[in-house]
Formats: structure tokens, sequence, C-alpha cells
């Protein structure tokens, strides 16, 4: 039998839209991928896979994904006209449909550019109530879910660094429930995904994107109701 954590995990999530999956989950995906992208969005072409690709435009699949890097909720009556709302505030948006072998069904690929130029790539699931798994941002294999409050960063691989933020939270009083480090070690590079108890004031986060090694800092804040609640 599944576990579920709450009773909102049976019910599903209020929405537009008549999938939890293509609908509630699409568009938390694009929000995590607006988040990853620090809210600077100049354009986004999004690879759908598995049935994300054969059912998008039926179940709403593309406004959802389109809303959610807009910033906007799951049952936000103004979903159904994203893609008309991205067109307007000049994000170029399109689509392609992609194959991987074994991808979960609902995966979309987010390769997102900035104003300043900077590309960014965010991989993700719905697997189903409208949860979502981020599994890749750019070279780094992930697993964050936007359930909590999350710092990401991407630094120099060099020793002390995880030491250096890991302090600075402890100094300002904030728990970390569950800690990820990836590295890629063909770019002297490494990623940090750190779930915590609340939220990481402003002041906190501008000390961690001035160290030295930080390439770069976001904050992800919880894209489903009811959770990391106490």
């Amino acid at each position: 039998m599944a576990k579920y954590n709450s009773i909102f995990d049976i019910l599903g999530p209020i929405m537009v839209g008549p999938s939890s999956s293509h609908t509630a989950g699409a568009a938390r995906l694009g929000k995590i991928a607006r988040y990853i992208a620090d809210g600077d969005i100049k354009s986004a072409k999004i690879t759908l896979y598995g049935s994300f690709a054969e059912t998008a435009k039926g179940h709403g699949t593309e406004m959802a994904l389109v809303a959610g890097i807009l910033g906007m909720e799951p049952y936000d009556d103004k979903l159904r006209y994203s893609l008309e709302i991205a067109k307007e505030a000049g994000i170029d948006v399109l689509f392609e449909k992609g194959e991987i072998p074994g991808v979960h069904p609902n995966t979309a690929r987010f390769a997102l550019e900035r104003h300043d130029g900077t590309h960014i790539t965010v991989t993700g699931s719905s697997i189903g109530g409208g949860a979502v798994i981020v599994n890749a941002i750019d070279t780094f294999n992930v697993e964050l879910t936007g359930d909590y409050f999350t710092i990401v960063t991407k630094h120099v691989d060099k020793k002390g660094i995880i030491s250096k933020v890991t302090t600075l939270l402890a100094d300002n009083n904030i728990n970390i429930g569950n800690m990820k480090v990836r590295r890629d070690i063909s770019k002297n590079e490494a990623s940090m995904i750190i779930e915590t108890d609340e939220i990481v004031s402003v002041e906190v986060l501008g000390k961690i994107k001035r160290l030295e090694e930080m390439i770069f800092v976001i904050e992800i804040k919880p894209v489903r109701e009811n959770k990391n609640v106490q």
C-alpha cells in the first residue's frame, strides 16, 4: 500500500485542469524552475517526455508548465491563459517532444535563458497527487521535492566551502533537515541542496552569496500547500 504523509496527498490539490499530475504537478515543476532561474526568464525551451508529450494540450500540461515559470499557483484562474501572458511578457516559449529510455512518464526538461545570457537547465517529473521531484539541475543529478525551504548552490569544488555554509546557517539558528552534495569533477564544480526547517533570511543568503567560491545561490520556497508547517 502506498504511504501518504497527509490527507492532502490522498485528496490531491485544488487546481485548474483535469489531472493533478498534468496540471498541478506541471505548474509546480515550472515554479521550481522559475526559482532556480531566480525569477529571471527571457526564453524557455521545454522538452516533454512520456505521457506529458502525448497529452500535453488535452490535459493542459503546456499551460501549466508555463504558468509555473510565470510564478502562478495551480489554482490560479489565469493559468489557462499562461501562454498568452508569457507572450505579452516577452518570454519566448518553445515546446518539443523527446525520448529517454526508462524516464518517468510525466517528465519535463526546462532549458532556460536569463536576460543576462545565463543558461540553466532543470529536469523534473510530476509523480502524482501534485507532488514533484526535480532530478537534474544543469549537469548535477539532484533530488529536490519543493516540499521544504531549500537552498541550492553551485560553487567551486574546494575544501572548506561546505563548512562555511553550514556554519553560517548554524550561527543564525537555522536547522538543516536534509543536505545532499553533488560534484562535477570535470568542471571542478559542486552543488549543495540544503533543506531547512525555516526560511533563510535575505541577510544570511547574502552572506552565502558573497563567499568567494560561490557561482550562484538560490532559495526555493515550498511549492506544495500544507508542507513544512509545524
